[in-house]
């Protein structure tokens, strides 16, 4: 860790004015959550005033490129993401025999429905410029399978990803034997993840779950810092019908004693987690009340900020991502990177304000409303569910102001598909359907059909092939001529997003 400090100086009391707004705003809060935290403690200074491209390309040595080929190979023979046994004994089981690598440093885990990568980039981002070296574990992967594990910022290298798998298959195997189940793709990679930040070694480790919390297969560490982002329903088969039932497996996060950063939540689910909070005699802190967004303003290639930490302000805080949700993901990721310093509790300053301000202005979040192309602008999402499609909506007509927006949507077949067309609806003058080449695709005559429901005949394209859906929306926007201001929001899964990102020519 540096020498540098990372409080600043203590700053005037009135500094808490604007964010007593935040408070007063709080209107659809239930009265009976009081008596729930009254039983747990929040995270409130009191002592006075506040004292580069991320997804690589394939390896260009060939040498190497089969190597890592093969090791995706292998793990393609396990069972993929979206089949579960519900358990964590297979991974422990694993970390036993691996030596318990996630005890070698501390841990922040982040769960919730959207917006876990984008902060997870953002805590990695800050931790980096109080210069602490950093473990980021994420999923799912854009374009490289590489991308899931990072260190130093940036994507372990494919060398070492296969030196990695290498180091613990002996292990896998063994663990193999003696299970049940063999383990799965997923949690293979969480064991590589581990067993490199320990290798590395790391300062501190930025884990995002898999899915749920309480059986994920990242659960095996011991977060000081628990971060739950927004919770929707997605995974509804695995996680619940309501919010309160999904915050339910996500709470599994929480440990005894850890640090809870509470993104806004629905009721139900607030009064979930909270109830958590208690049961592990946790630290809570609340966007909204603890910690939040004092202003945000539109901004050249992305947003400008006041951010309210747990110590204090932050005034004037650029952040190069679009959209009100990715704001809000901000405030969330400041207050984690301040509760792991101990601001709130230990200590009543603010971290360094251009520290602060340096870590943001370098976050980059790969198909997160992310630009393309120019002439016409093409805009990736990986927007997946409903939540996350209006958040994109909101996001991609605040920041472009697009005169005519045409966009390309290829989903999975386990999700609302009607929902997340709902909620681009507004804003697509016409949706060309697609589908991407994963063998959980929806297929295109299918989606079409939902989509059809949803917009109409005359404003829905079928082009099976993405590549064509991509000619066939870059077409149509440039109807209007080049200077119309028509664009491409191509959205509807990490898949599809991926798989245009190399058509277009990133990556």
């Amino acid at each position: 860790m540096s020498e540098q400090q990372p409080f600043g100086e203590p700053g005037e009391s009135d500094e808490f004015d604007a964010f007593d707004e935040i408070v007063d705003a709080e209107t659809d809060r239930d009265p009976d959550l009081a008596v729930i935290e009254a039983g747990s403690r929040t995270l409130r200074t009191r002592a006075g005033s506040p004292q580069g491209d991320q997804v690589p390309a394939r390896p260009a040595d060939p040498e190497v490129d089969k190597a890592l080929r093969e090791v995706e190979a292998e793990l393609a023979t396990r069972w993929g993401e979206t089949k579960l046994e519900p358990s964590v004994a297979r991974i422990s089981a694993l970390m036993d025999v691996l030596g318990e690598p996630q005890r070698a440093y501390p841990s922040v885990h982040i769960t919730g429905t959207n917006g876990k990568t984008s902060t997870a980039r953002m805590i990695e981002a800050l931790f980096g410029a109080f210069e602490l070296r950093t473990g980021r574990y994420t999923s799912p992967h854009v374009q490289s399978i590489t991308e899931r594990i990072s260190l130093d910022g940036a994507p372990i290298a494919p060398e070492r990803f296969v030196a990695t798998y290498q180091d613990i298959k002996p292990y896998v195997e063994m663990v193999d034997a003696a299970q049940e189940y063999r383990l799965s793709f997923f949690e293979v990679l969480t064991g590589m993840a581990y067993a490199a930040f320990a290798d590395a070694p790391v300062d501190v480790a930025v884990v995002e779950v898999g899915m749920g919390g309480s059986w994920d297969a990242t659960n095996v560490i011991d977060g000081s810092v628990a971060v739950i982002t927004p919770i929707d329903l997605d995974h509804t088969d695995r996680l619940g019908a309501t919010p309160a039932d999904i915050a339910g497996e996500k709470s599994g996060v929480i440990k005894q004693g850890a640090t809870v950063i509470l993104a806004q939540q629905p009721v139900d689910a607030a009064q979930v987690m909270l109830k958590k909070a208690v049961e592990a005699d946790a630290t809570v802190a609340r966007e909204g009340m603890e910690f939040g967004i004092v202003s945000r303003e539109i901004a050249v290639g992305g947003q400008m900020l006041t951010l309210r930490g747990l110590g204090g302000e932050y005034p004037e805080v650029f952040l190069p991502l679009y959209g009100a949700h990715q704001a809000h993901n901000a405030a969330v990721a400041l207050a984690a990177v301040e509760a792991f310093f101990g601001v709130g509790e230990q200590h009543a300053r603010t971290l360094d304000a251009d520290t602060v301000r340096a870590a943001f202005a370098s976050v980059v979040s790969p198909g997160r409303l992310e630009v393309v192309r120019r002439s016409p602008t093409v805009v990736l999402d990986a927007a997946h569910n409903p939540a996350g499609a209006r958040a994109a909506a909101d996001g991609v007509s605040e920041a472009f102001g697009f005169s005519r927006l045409i966009g390309v949507v290829g989903t999975s077949d386990d999700k609302d598909v009607r929902s997340v067309l709902e909620a681009f609806e507004p804003v697509f003058a016409e949706i060309v359907v697609t589908q991407n080449s994963s063998h959980r695709a929806m297929d295109a005559d299918a989606l079409a059909a939902v989509a059809v429901e949803v917009f109409g005949d005359e404003r829905v394209v079928v082009e099976p092939r993405l590549d064509d859906a991509l000619e066939a929306a870059i077409t149509l926007a440039e109807e209007e001529s080049e200077f119309s201001g028509a664009g491409v929001l191509v959205t509807g899964s990490v898949i599809t997003v991926g798989e245009a990102r190399l058509l277009l020519g990133r990556g």
